[in-house]
């Protein structure tokens, strides 16, 4: 049997090539064919230079000047760099030998001075100085501790303590003995059964306020001078 073609095989082949991008093409879709005329001659794409200048803002050149006659022209001597190199080996110092250690018994060797048993930083100039910066920090510190000082000397001045007088001291003497009799009344009026809770909590504070009172007469009453702060 004769192989099967679809009717509309040509008009997918038109329609393909209608649709197909330019830029799906290998290289652009028209490319300009140069004219035979147009061929590189030669010296053409040197640089043209403009023709010469007999006159310059409308003065002459000068014309070109002859050398005269006394005219002696430098000649370079040529130079012997072996004698040279003879002379400079010869004059020169000799370089002092670079020291080395040697740690092994092959013979290995490294550079004396970087390997640390050469003391050069206990030789330095600054060394065992205290740095800048600590000595700079010492005295930021010192100074703080002088302000505080200071400060400190300032807030005790304004609380300052102050004596009381001779007579203050009788006049709180007596206001704090009138007490202590007028509690202790009240101590002695208490019933002798205390068999209640209030009356044991009655009785225990005014035993802590006399306790309290005592020891507050006897202390003003030992020491002649008294101080109070000033808060």
């Amino acid at each position: 049997p004769l192989r099967y073609i679809s009717k509309y095989r040509e008009f997918v082949k038109h329609e393909a090539v209608k649709n197909k991008s330019q830029w799906k093409t290998m290289g652009p879709a028209k490319v300009a064919v140069p004219s035979p005329n147009d061929f590189l001659q030669k010296h053409s794409k040197e640089p043209k230079l403009g023709p010469k200048k007999k006159e310059e803002d409308g003065k002459e050149l000068r014309p070109l000047t002859v050398p005269q006659r006394t005219y002696r022209p430098v000649i370079r001597i040529k130079k012997n760099f072996i004698n040279k190199n003879a002379v400079a080996v010869i004059r020169g110092v000799p370089k002092k030998p670079q020291p080395f250690c040697v740690d092994t018994r092959q013979g290995d060797k490294y550079p004396l001075e970087p390997s640390g048993l050469v003391p050069k930083y206990i030789k330095k100039k600054n060394y065992g100085v205290t740095p800048k910066y600590v000595t700079r920090r010492n005295e930021e510190m010192k100074r703080e501790e002088e302000e505080y000082e200071a400060s400190v000397l300032e807030q005790l001045k304004k609380k300052a303590m102050k004596t009381l007088s001779e007579e203050e001291r009788t006049n709180i003497l007596k206001a704090l003995k009138k007490n202590w009799e007028e509690i202790n009344h009240a101590y002695q009026g208490l019933p002798v059964l205390t068999d209640t809770r209030y009356k044991k909590i009655h009785k225990e504070e005014l035993e802590l306020k006399l306790k309290q009172l005592e020891h507050d007469i006897a202390a003003i009453e030992k020491h002649k001078n008294v101080y109070i702060a000033d808060v």
